[in-house]
């Protein structure tokens, strides 16, 4: 594995947790099915396939894949398609929507090296579909990302946006005055681990790591990737009541998704 090199983030954002998402797996499977929420279908996933343009006979690993919304999408585009998820649960779900020979592997997001049957410098894209901001920490991630890509090989990462979306320290607010929606940030540059609140029928507590968005640009370049390109992606203009004007430009003009593309140059 290589070694850090440069700008390496500053901080980590916790020790090394107990981590895995089997007790939430029924619930997350009856929200995401077999081709993701409709945040997935109709925002996050194109704008990954924008950022990446899989190619023919590209080799594509999926980190964090969950039930492995993303592999019809790799496949149709000609793409060979790897999923690593660390949930047996989650796992047993893809078989289910995909059958039983899609390729999701367990394993950690924080050693990839340690997973059977991954290849070192073997993929020339990778992905994060909405799970980065699960994983911690994000240095051995990163290290683990090194491992997998090969040379000149490329990332996808889509994320909640890091500046306005920060889990119980961010929120919406109402200008009477000025007839006006904001976004409240409350705190930002200090990475925080967020247990998140639970949602109906939900049976685990789920856990969310804040970090700034300089502790993944930094993050990537330590490892010898440079970020090419940033997509910032607004939600629906779909609000409905006496404040739609409102919420339908806040909605347009504060992206709920981050997605970067970064490429392997060292």
């Amino acid at each position: 594995m290589a070694k850090r090199k440069r700008n390496q983030p500053s901080r980590r954002t916790s020790s090394r947790a107990p981590r895995g998402w089997d007790p939430l797996a029924s619930w997350y499977d009856g929200w995401m099915g077999k081709g993701g929420s409709k945040h997935h279908q109709k925002l996050a996933i194109p704008t990954l396939l924008k950022l990446l343009d899989f190619q023919s006979g590209e080799r594509v690993l999926d980190i964090g894949a969950g039930q492995g919304v993303l592999a019809s999408a790799v496949e149709k585009a000609g793409a060979h398609y790897t999923g690593v998820e660390i949930s047996k649960r989650l796992i047993e779900y893809a078989k289910q929507h995909h059958g039983r020979g899609v390729n999701i592997l367990q394993g950690d997001a924080t050693r990839l090296s340690s997973v059977v049957s991954l290849e070192a410098e073997g993929y020339d894209a990778a992905v994060y579909l909405l799970s980065i901001q699960d994983m911690d920490p994000l240095e051995d991630v990163f290290e683990g990302l090194n491992w997998a890509v090969k040379p000149g090989g490329r990332v996808g990462i889509l994320m909640t946006h890091p500046c306005f979306r920060i889990p119980r320290q961010s929120g919406w607010g109402w200008d009477e005055g000025r007839k006006l929606q904001f976004r409240r940030v409350d705190r930002y540059l200090t990475p925080l681990p967020i247990p998140l609140k639970p949602y109906p029928g939900q049976t685990g507590v789920s856990r969310s790591y804040h970090r700034p968005l300089q502790d993944y640009v930094n993050g990537l370049g330590a490892v010898g990737f440079l970020v090419e390109r940033i997509e910032e992606v607004p939600t629906y203009k779909d609000a409905r009541g006496p404040r739609a004007k409102a919420e339908n430009l806040a909605n347009e003009e504060i992206p709920l998704f981050l997605g970067l593309r970064a490429r392997k140059v060292v």
